[in-house]
C-alpha cells in the first residue's frame, strides 16, 4: 500500500446541483446531526460512568484472595514467575494480574474505570480507523457514539456483569484480551508507508505473542478471525490491498501460536493439565465434541434471546444511514457485498465460539454452559458483527430513499431504549456490590486489628456478589480459598462462621 486508501464507492450525487446556500444547508444539517448524536452519546456513556462509579464497591474475592498475598510478598515479577512455572503458564494474565493486585484494594475499585476507559479508547480509535479506511464520512462524534454502544453492550448485556467487567481476574483474560486482540488492527489501519507497514506487521506479531500469554480463548478467536483474512480476502479485498492484509494476519497468527506454545510447554501449563486430568482427556474425543456443541447451542440461545444487544445493530443502522462515501484515491475494499460479507462474520462468529467451547468444556463440563465468562471473548466478535450488519442496512436503507429521518429516529429510540434496559440490572447489581462492601470493610476490620493483637486463628464469614467463589461457600462445605485469605491477614487459618462479627 501506498496511498491513502478508500472503499470502491462512487460519491453519491447530490439532486439539484450545489450552491452557497445549498452548502451552507448541508452544514447546518451535519451540524443539528452532529448534536442529536452527541446528545444521544449521552446515555451509553452515563451508564458507562455509572458502573465505573460503581466500581468502587467492588472487593476482593475467588482468586484474588490468593493473589493479593503473593503480590505482596513476591511483587508483580513474582506473580508471572508463579504463574508459568506453578499455576497455569500465561505469563500476560500473570503480568496483568500483578498491576492491579500491586495496590490491593484500591487496584480492585479503581480497576473498572481504568479498563472501562481503555476499551471505550481502544474502540473508539478502531471505529475512526475502519471509517477512514473504507473512505466514509460521518457527522461528529458518531465515531463516540457507535463505540459507546459496542462497548456498553458488550460489558452489560452478559448475564454476570460482575464477573465480566468487576471482576478484574476474568476481565483481563475474557474482557480486556478480545478488545486488546481488535486494537491491534489500528496500527495496520494507519499505515500509509512501507514503514508503518512494517511496524504494523511487528506489533501484530507482539500482540498475537502477547495473547498466546493471556487467553487461550481469545487466541482461538485471532486464529480465526485471521485465518479468514488469509481465506477470505479476495472477496473483500482489491487485489493490491489482498498481499498486505494477509503478510499482516499470517504475522498475527505466527505471534499467537508463538505465545500458545510457550503456554502449552511451560511448567504451568503442564501442571494446570494435570491438575484438570487434561493429559489423558482429550477434547477432540467424539463425546466431548458433542457435549460441547450442546452447550454452544446452550449458550447461543440465551444470547440471540438478551434483547439489549438489538442496541449494537441499531447504533450500525445509524451509522450506515448517517455515513457518505467519498472516492479514494486507491481503493482496498471492493464493491460493498453486504449479504457476503455478513455471511462470512457470522460464519467467523459461529467456528470461534465453538471451538472456544470445545477448549473450555474439558475443564468447565456441562458448567460450560453458565461459565458466562468464557463467553466474552467472542461476543466482542458478535457485537461488531451487528454493527456491521446494521450499517449494512443502515446503508441499504439511505440508497434506497433520501427520507431517512424516520428510520434514524426509529434506530435513536432501539438504541436509547437497549441503554434503559441495560441499566436496571446494573443497578440492582450496584445496590448489592454495596451491600456486599459494607460488610466486607466491617469484617476486614476485625481480622487487621485481631491479626495486630496476636490472634492466629479467626472466623470468617464467607460475602459472595455475582455468583462469586468465597471460603467457606455452600454453607461450610467448601474450604477454598480459606488458606489464602488466612495468608492475606497473616493467620495460621481462618473457620467458618455464619454471623459478621
Amino acid at each position: 500500500m501506498t496511498a491513502a486508501p478508500g472503499v470502491a464507492t462512487p460519491r453519491e450525487p447530490v439532486p439539484g446541483g450545489g450552491g452557497p446556500e445549498r452548502g451552507r444547508g448541508r452544514s447546518l444539517l451535519r451540524l443539528s446531526t452532529a448534536t442529536w448524536v452527541a446528545g444521544l452519546s449521552l446515555l451509553p456513556l452515563g451508564l458507562l460512568t455509572a458502573a465505573s462509579w460503581l466500581g468502587r464497591y467492588v472487593r476482593p474475592s475467588a482468586d484474588e484472595w490468593c493473589f493479593l498475598p503473593k503480590v505482596r510478598d513476591l511483587g508483580v515479577w513474582g506473580m508471572v514467575e508463579k504463574f508459568y512455572l506453578t499455576d497455569n503458564g500465561r505469563i500476560g494474565n500473570g503480568l496483568l494480574v500483578g498491576a492491579y493486585a500491586k495496590f490491593p484494594v484500591a487496584g480492585h475499585q479503581w480497576f473498572g474505570l481504568i479498563s472501562g476507559v481503555l476499551m471505550l479508547t481502544l474502540l473508539w480509535a478502531l471505529t475512526v480507523q475502519v471509517l477512514r479506511r473504507a473512505d466514509q464520512t460521518v457527522p461528529r462524534g458518531v465515531p463516540l457514539f457507535v463505540a459507546a454502544m459496542v462497548t456498553a453492550v458488550f460489558l452489560f448485556a452478559t448475564p454476570n456483569t460482575y464477573k465480566t467487567f468487576y471482576w478484574p481476574a476474568a476481565s483481563v483474560s475474557h474482557t480486556i484480551a478480545p478488545v486488546l486482540a481488535c486494537a491491534a488492527a489500528i496500527p495496520l489501519l494507519r499505515a500509509r508507508s512501507r514503514r508503518g507497514r512494517i511496524a504494523a506487521l511487528v506489533v501484530v506479531l507482539l500482540a498475537g505473542v502477547f495473547m498466546g500469554t493471556l487467553s487461550e480463548e481469545t487466541s482461538v478467536v485471532c486464529l480465526v478471525v485471521l485465518s479468514g483474512v488469509v481465506l477470505l480476502g479476495r472477496w473483500i479485498f482489491t487485489e493490491r490491498a489482498r498481499a498486505a492484509a494477509r503478510y499482516w494476519a499470517l504475522a498475527g497468527m505466527a505471534g499467537t501460536v508463538i505465545g500458545t506454545i510457550v503456554l502449552t510447554v511451560s511448567p504451568g501449563g503442564r501442571r494446570r493439565r494435570e491438575r484438570f486430568g487434561l493429559e489423558s482427556a482429550s477434547m477432540l474425543a467424539p463425546e466431548s465434541l458433542i457435549a460441547s456443541l450442546r452447550g454452544y447451542v446452550h449458550i447461543l440461545e440465551t444470547v440471540f434471546t438478551t434483547w439489549q444487544y438489538v442496541g449494537a445493530l441499531a447504533a450500525g443502522v445509524l451509522l450506515g444511514l448517517l455515513a457518505r462515501g467519498r472516492r479514494g484515491p486507491s481503493p482496498v475494499l471492493l464493491p460493498c457485498r453486504p449479504l457476503l460479507w455478513t455471511f462470512f462474520g457470522a460464519l467467523v462468529l459461529l467456528v470461534s465460539g465453538y471451538l472456544c467451547t470445545v477448549i473450555t468444556y474439558p475443564v468447565f463440563g456441562a458448567r460450560v454452559m453458565t461459565a458466562q465468562r468464557t463467553w466474552n471473548d467472542y461476543l466482542l466478535l458478535y457485537v461488531l458483527l451487528l454493527v456491521g450488519a446494521g450499517a449494512f442496512l443502515g446503508r441499504a436503507l439511505r440508497m434506497r430513499t433520501r427520507r431517512t429521518r424516520a428510520a434514524a429516529a426509529v434506530a435513536a429510540v432501539v438504541c436509547a431504549a437497549s441503554v434503559l434496559g441495560l441499566a436496571a440490572p446494573l443497578h440492582h447489581l450496584g445496590h448489592d456490590m454495596r451491600v456486599r462492601a459494607q460488610k466486607w470493610d466491617r469484617q476486614d476490620q476485625y481480622l487487621r486489628a485481631g491479626a495486630a493483637k496476636g490472634a492466629k486463628v479467626l472466623p470468617y464469614t464467607p460475602l459472595s456478589v455475582g455468583g462469586m467463589l468465597e471460603p467457606f461457600g455452600g454453607q461450610g462445605r467448601n474450604v477454598w480459598p480459606a488458606g489464602c485469605v488466612a495468608d492475606y491477614y497473616h493467620l495460621d487459618r481462618v473457620t467458618y462462621s455464619n454471623r459478621l462479627p
